[in-house]
Order: structure tokens, then sequence, then C-alpha cells
């Protein structure tokens, strides 16, 4: 028999490995459709890790979130839109030693934060889930709409606001582009539109040039 714990490591080390393999895979293939599928594999695999650490609700919400309604947005999106990848790439060797200088300072940061945890060698508190004896989304769906309902509450007015202002700015009357505006068109008014015009029948004298048809006949007195 396989001890868990050493079959839990195994697992943790080879859904990190893909991670990290998916998400070099997204910023360097070079077609953006592979790049988003790589994405997806990302996320899913950051999900299993979670499921290792016992956050089922992070993995789910992952899972549903992002891969399944961003992710596929961004997929169809990609594949809808024309882009020219010979534009998209110019300029970034330009930027390139400027994204490297940042990059090596987050690095250095991340190592110098992991270091001084590691120096001070904070215990780890014990998982509030498993000590209330709960599972991870029961206890987290308890604490977030009772002890914590006002700030989410707050999170979700903010988030709403965003959306209603982002609609408004995208709603902006531009001058080089045509506005339509709805109640300008619920209120017109089909006479001020149209105008219909009687005239009289009228049949175009024949010119000598043109030749007479053969069922064409002038009528005998």
């Amino acid at each position: 028999m396989i001890d868990p714990n050493l079959f839990q490591l195994i697992c943790f080390y080879a859904f990190g490995v893909v991670t990290v393999g998916a998400a070099l895979a997204v910023i360097t293939l070079k077609n953006s459709v592979h790049a988003v599928l790589a994405l997806v594999l990302t996320f899913f695999s950051t999900a299993c890790i979670w499921l290792l650490a016992e956050a089922e609700f992070l993995a789910i919400a992952l899972i549903v979130v992002y891969v399944g309604a961003v992710m596929v947005l961004f997929l169809f999106v990609v594949m809808m839109l024309d882009i020219k990848q010979e534009q998209v790439r110019e300029g970034f060797i330009r930027y390139l030693p400027v994204g490297i200088v940042v990059a090596l300072v987050m690095l250095v940061e991340m190592l110098a934060l992991i270091g001084v945890r590691a120096m001070q060698a904070i215990p780890m508190g014990a998982n509030p889930a498993a000590a209330a004896g709960m599972s991870n989304t029961a206890w987290l769906g308890t604490a977030l709409y009772t002890q914590y309902l006002l700030p989410f509450e707050i999170a979700a007015l903010i988030l709403t606001v965003g959306v209603v202002a982002a609609v408004a700015l995208t709603l902006r009357q531009r001058a080089d582009r045509r506005h339509e505006s709805a109640s300008q068109q619920v209120r017109v008014n089909a006479r001020d539109r149209v105008r219909i015009v009687k005239m009289a029948a009228e049949q175009p004298a024949r010119t000598t040039a043109q030749p007479q048809q053969p069922g064409d006949q002038e009528a005998k007195p």
C-alpha cells in the first residue's frame, strides 16, 4: 500500500510541474488559440493543487468562473477577431529590457519574503473548517454570510457600480460614430417621416425612331 501522504506529495509535484509548464506555454506559444488552451490547463492544474490543500471552494470557483466562463469568452473573441500577430509583436523587443528588470525585481522580492517567513518559522494555524467539523465550502459560506456580510455587500455594490460605469462610458456619444437614441425612435411619428404623394399616371410619348412592336397597334376610329 502506498502511503497517503507520499501519494499526495507526488500529486502535488505532478500538478505543479504541469502548472508551470502550461504557464510557460501561455507566454511562449505563437498561436493565440493554443495560448488560451494552455491557460485553461494552467487554471485546471491550479484548481487540483487547491483541492489538495483542502480549498474546495476556490478550486470549484476557479474552474466554473474562469475556465467555464472567462476563458471560453476569451477563446471565442480570439477566434472571431482577425488579429494581426506581426503588428501585436511590434515593439516587444524595445520593451524587453524593462520587462526583464521588473521580473527580476519581483523574483527577488518573492524570494526575500519566503526567506523572512522561513527564518521566523511562523507556525501555521489550524484549519478553521476542520476545527468546526465542516467542509471548506460550508465554512466559507457560513463565515461570508454571517461574520463578513457587510464587507461582502459593499464589494458587490462596488462591482455593480463598476459595471454600470463601464456601460455608461461605452455608450457615450462620439463625433466620429453614429449614435442612435432608443427614446427618440419610440417617439417618432410616421407622418413626420413618410409623405405619400398622389400623381396621375402618364404614358410617355413614343418617339419616331422607336420601332413599333408587333402587338402594339393604334386604335382606329
